[in-house]
């Protein structure tokens, strides 16, 4: 059965940075999968944020955090990361990862939060002075 642990969030000023992690396993397709971050702001709709594939490793960022925020992904370590430089208070949320099968693309972020009823319990990232 797959798991999916998040970890790495806190409390930071806004212009800080963090580096959030997440560990899968059980998965039956790591290898052909592809692995994104996904964001909750209270009282919001969950957002996609970013992606990664196995394969090619092409990513996809959203616009707001285009340029700030860097996925990267440790196929030995079965593990997903996303380096977050240059924090915005609207950055605040609970974030979550997740695995399917797929190309990464906006599409398939979108994929995920209409298909996903079952998240792992993510890493709360606060971004405030």
């Amino acid at each position: 059965q797959l798991q999916v642990v998040e970890s790495g969030g806190g409390l930071v000023q806004p212009g800080g940075s963090l580096r959030l992690s997440c560990t899968v396993s059980g998965s039956t397709f790591f290898d052909q999968n592809v692995l994104g971050w996904f964001r909750q702001a209270p009282g919001k709709e969950r957002e996609g944020v970013s992606c990664i594939s196995y394969n090619s490793g092409r990513t996809y960022y959203t616009g707001s955090v285009q340029g700030r925020f860097t996925i990267s992904r440790d196929n030995a370590k079965n593990t997903l990361y996303l380096q977050m430089n240059s924090l915005k208070p609207e950055d605040t949320a609970m974030y979550y990862c997740a695995e399917d099968v797929g190309a990464c693309s906006a599409s398939w972020l979108q994929f995920v939060l209409g298909a996903r009823t079952n998240w792992g319990q993510g890493t709360q990232v606060t971004v405030s002075s």
